[in-house]
C-alpha cells in the first residue's frame, strides 16, 4: 500500500512539473539542474547516512551543495555584474593578530635565494585563522559582537525586507534562488578595527572549552529551528559571515549550526570575511545582491581554505 502511495505521489509530482515547467528532485542521486528540492521536513532517508543528511549528490560526491552552481546558474548570476566594480572581502593574512579558539597566528618569512636578485616568501598559517551591521544601528538594536548574541530569523527577515529582499526561498514565494550565496555582517570586523591591539588579543585569548560557559563568545546566527529550516530550504551553495563563528557562540542548544551546514548538508561555510567595504558599496549602490567569485586553495585532502573572495557589482 505504501509503495502504491509513493508511486501515486511521484506521478502527481511529474504532472505538476509538466504544468509548471519545473523539475523536482525525486530520486537519488539528485540532479543539480532540478528546479525544486525537498524541504528539510521532506528529506529522504539516505542508506548509511545520519538522520537529516542531505548529501544527495551521489555516493562518491565531495562537492556537496557546490553542485548547485551549475553552468546555467553561474551564467544567470553573471547578470548581477553591471558596473564592474570589484570589492575584495579578504582580511589581511596578519588579521586577526591573535586568532580565536587557540588557532595559530600567521607568520611570514622572506628567504634570500640570491642577495639583491631573488627572494621567496614563506608562509606559516592556519587556514582558519583568517578570512574563511548597518540595519541593527538603524533600528536601534544594540549588541556587542564580542559577546553571545543570537541573530534570529525574524531579525534577518526584517533586515532583508529593509533592503528590498524577501529572504525566503523562491519555492515559498521569496527572492532566494537555488545556489545563491548568503553573507551576514554582524559588525565583528568593525569592532575589531576599533579596538587596540591589547584589547583584541585579550578577547581572542579568552579561555575556550565547548559548552555554554565557553569564554569565547561572539554574536552570530541563532540556532533556532526556524533558522535551520530556512538555511536548508533556501539551498544556498555557501553561507558566510564576518565573525570567528558564523553562528552565535557558544551554542545554547545541544547542537551547532556547523554540524548541519557542513557535515549533514555539504554546504560551504565562510568566517571572518571583511564585509565592511562590501556593505559600504551596497549602500552606495542601493543594491544588496552581486556576483561573487572565490578561489580556495587547491589542497588534496584539505578541510579548509582561505576564501580568496571577490564581489563584483
Amino acid at each position: 500500500m505504501a509503495e502504491l502511495k509513493n508511486t501515486s505521489n511521484l506521478r502527481l509530482t511529474q504532472i505538476k512539473d509538466f504544468l509548471t515547467m519545473n523539475k523536482t528532485a525525486t530520486t537519488l542521486p539528485w540532479d543539480p539542474d532540478c528546479t525544486k528540492f525537498p524541504s528539510r521536513r521532506e528529506l529522504p532517508s539516505i542508506p548509511g547516512a545520519p538522520e537529516e543528511a542531505a548529501w544527495c549528490w551521489g555516493e562518491n560526491d565531495y562537492l556537496g551543495r557546490l553542485n548547485l552552481l551549475t553552468p546555467s546558474r553561474v551564467a544567470a548570476a553573471g547578470k548581477e555584474i553591471r558596473t564592474g566594480e570589484i570589492v575584495p572581502v579578504n582580511l589581511p593574512l596578519t588579521t586577526p593578530e591573535a586568532p580565536a579558539f587557540g588557532r595559530e597566528p600567521f607568520r611570514h618569512e622572506i628567504k634570500v635565494l640570491a642577495e639583491n636578485i631573488a627572494y621567496d616568501d614563506i608562509y606559516h598559517l592556519n587556514t582558519q585563522s583568517g578570512t574563511q551591521r548597518g540595519y541593527a544601528y538603524k533600528k536601534g538594536i544594540n549588541y556587542d559582537p564580542y559577546e553571545y548574541y543570537p541573530i534570529s530569523f525574524e531579525q534577518l527577515y526584517l533586515c532583508g525586507k529593509d533592503q528590498g529582499i524577501d529572504i525566503r526561498p523562491q519555492a515559498q514565494g521569496g527572492d532566494i534562488r537555488i545556489g545563491d550565496l548568503l553573507f551576514i555582517r554582524s559588525g565583528w570586523v568593525e569592532q575589531y578595527n576599533l579596538k587596540s591591539s591589547e584589547e583584541r588579543n585579550a578577547l581572542a585569548l579568552r579561555p575556550h572549552a565547548l559548552g555554554k560557559d565557553d569564554g569565547q563568545r561572539y554574536a552570530g546566527v541563532s540556532q533556532e529551528q526556524r533558522v535551520l529550516d530556512w538555511l536548508h530550504d533556501c539551498y544556498f551553495a555557501t553561507v558566510a559571515g564576518d565573525a570567528p563563528a558564523f553562528e552565535a557562540w557558544p551554542s545554547h542548544e545541544d547542537y551547532h549550526l556547523h554540524e548541519y551546514i557542513l557535515a549533514l548538508w555539504g554546504m560551504l561555510l565562510g568566517e571572518m570575511l571583511d564585509l565592511e567595504r562590501l556593505a559600504t558599496k551596497c549602500r552606495e549602490r542601493g543594491r544588496w545582491t552581486f556576483f561573487f567569485s572565490s578561489a580556495p586553495a587547491n589542497v588534496p585532502g584539505g578541510v579548509s581554505s582561505h576564501v580568496n573572495g571577490t564581489a563584483v557589482f
